[in-house]
């Protein structure tokens, strides 16, 4: 069974709804990265990024998943699939995809402020603002801020490695580490690039070939493509 290894980013679901970062008209167009998204912030304005990712976890809970998350769910009938995401929402999941590595953390999480090993699953969106974990500390969004390093790159890379085929969608190929990830696949693997944009493709060094589409669109007829040659 061949085995295909899915690499998601922020345009994956964007056909559901959820709000992009890097776009023009993205989060980042009405929030500093440095106000809500760094341990700083939340060292010194804890109440503001407590309230963005609330607003984030309520925003996720209100939508569905979209062509593009059921397509890759749909190829685990055929194939021995992982998925590894940039994404923090849990769309995935919802579609159905049984082996999800999230490299940024989860948004229906929270943990520990000095343990990163101690997580809860928060129930509904909001998390309190003096809400405690099981070791006492102030409870944190379960989310790899800027300038933290990031946990689940390592079990990223060792999927990566064992791909057959690559499938990468709505990622800009830009924030890093997680861009590398096309680098430490074998060399004879193809890789099917699916964004609607212009990702950075420099680094792909392996037989490529490129959907230009928004992920609801052109993850169908990657799967199509897949199951015609493969199966």
């Amino acid at each position: 069974m061949k085995k295909i290894v899915v690499f998601t980013g922020a345009g994956v679901s964007a056909d559901s709804g959820i709000s992009t970062f890097r776009d023009a008209d993205g989060l980042w167009a009405n929030y500093r990265i440095e106000d809500v998204c760094t341990p700083e912030a939340l060292a010194t304005n804890r109440a503001t990024v407590i309230r963005f990712y609330n607003e984030r976890r309520r925003e996720m809970y209100e939508k569905k998943p979209n062509a593009g998350h059921l397509a890759i769910a749909g190829l685990e009938r055929d194939f021995d699939v992982e998925v590894i995401t940039q994404n923090v929402d849990n769309l995935h999941e919802q579609a159905g995809s049984t082996h999800i590595t999230h490299l940024h953390g989860e948004l229906s999480k929270l943990r520990s402020s000095v343990d990163p090993e101690l997580i809860v699953t928060l129930e509904g969106w909001e998390q309190k603002m003096d809400a405690l974990a099981p070791d006492g500390s102030l409870l944190r969004p379960h989310i790899v801020f800027f300038g933290e390093a990031v946990p689940m790159f390592d079990k990223a890379v060792r999927i990566a490695m064992t791909a057959d085929v690559m499938v990468v969608v709505g990622t800009s190929l830009a924030v890093y580490p997680a861009a590398s990830l096309v680098r430490y696949i074998r060399p004879e693997v193809p890789i099917y690039l699916v964004d609607p944009g212009h990702p950075d493709i420099s680094g792909i060094r392996n037989p490529l070939t490129f959907v230009n589409k928004r992920g609801a669109e052109g993850v169908p007829e990657v799967v199509a493509m897949l199951r015609e040659k493969y199966l």
